[in-house]
């Protein structure tokens, strides 16, 4: 998990430098379809078993169009109208989103610790997001959070499939379905193929999102929730910390405070109960 959050953390960055030379739905479809890609041949060349069924598709269809099209979109659009802090912060809203739906979905109640723990480092991000700007950007980030949390409680119904080749798939399905949107939105694609963009499209493609989706969606089948998902707390951390020491964002003087109870929460969230 500490790869994981490292990983999408550091994506903040490469978005905004990416956005710089690429419009934002078709940077975002060539992130997933590379990252799609290059699992499924993963998958094939390893000889994995391939979904089968009209249910298998059905259920990659759907977590694709929230995990990836909705998600994806929404989050770098985000980071097009928010300080990259901000974004960060704010597209990682899942520990407090997903509480209730697990709950209800799968029976996971939460302790008053937990619960507690949540509240204090979602409090703690608002503290550090707060002087990033607000507005259509803020609530793109969140709509990113919603998307991911959908796509989290969803991927529990890939039971039965290979992680290698569902999570290849539906990063192919719903990057394609950003293609879609990007022709319906910002027609043909213009785009500055510079190796600053080359490199931004590498790195999200294997590093952000290829290996992480496949080690979130392993957790997600066999971890409860509430747990997982407090983990996400240090994805801004890296997002802010990058922002501040290559992009030179200054954070005001909340953000050593907001920080802090931030970690501390995911300490207490993530350490198991007492006997």
């Amino acid at each position: 998990m500490v790869f994981v959050t490292a990983a999408w953390g550091s994506c903040f960055l490469f978005i905004q430098w990416g956005l710089r030379d690429a419009p934002v739905v078709w940077f975002a479809a060539a992130r997933a379809l590379l990252a799609g890609a290059v699992l499924v041949t993963v998958a094939l060349v390893q000889h994995r078993p391939q979904p089968t069924g009209s249910r298998a598709w059905t259920w990659l269809g759907a977590i694709a169009l929230v995990n990836v099209t909705l998600a994806f979109a929404a989050m770098f659009a985000g980071v097009a109208g928010l300080s990259t802090g901000a974004a960060a912060v704010l597209a990682n809203a899942q520990p407090l989103l997903i509480l209730l739906p697990a709950w209800w979905l799968y029976g996971e109640r939460l302790s008053a610790r937990t619960a507690a723990a949540l509240t204090v480092g979602f409090g703690g991000l608002i503290l550090v997001a707060a002087p990033g700007g607000g507005g259509s950007g803020a609530l793109l980030s969140l709509l990113a959070a919603a998307a991911v949390t959908a796509g989290t409680l969803l991927s529990r119904r890939l039971t039965g499939m290979d992680l290698v080749s569902a999570a290849g798939w539906h990063l192919l399905i719903g990057g394609g379905a950003l293609v879609v949107l990007a022709v319906a939105t910002e027609g043909a694609p213009s785009i500055a193929w510079t190796p600053r963009l080359v490199v931004s499209i590498a790195f999200l493609g294997v590093v952000g999102t290829a290996a992480p989706t496949v080690v979130w969606f392993t957790e997600a089948r066999r971890s409860r929730f509430d747990t997982l998902t407090s983990w996400t707390f240090l994805t801004p951390v890296v997002g802010i910390a990058l922002a501040v020491s290559v992009l030179g964002e200054r954070p005001s003087g909340w953000t050593a405070l907001g920080l802090t109870a931030t970690l501390v929460a995911m300490r207490v969230a993530v350490r198991p109960p007492r006997r």
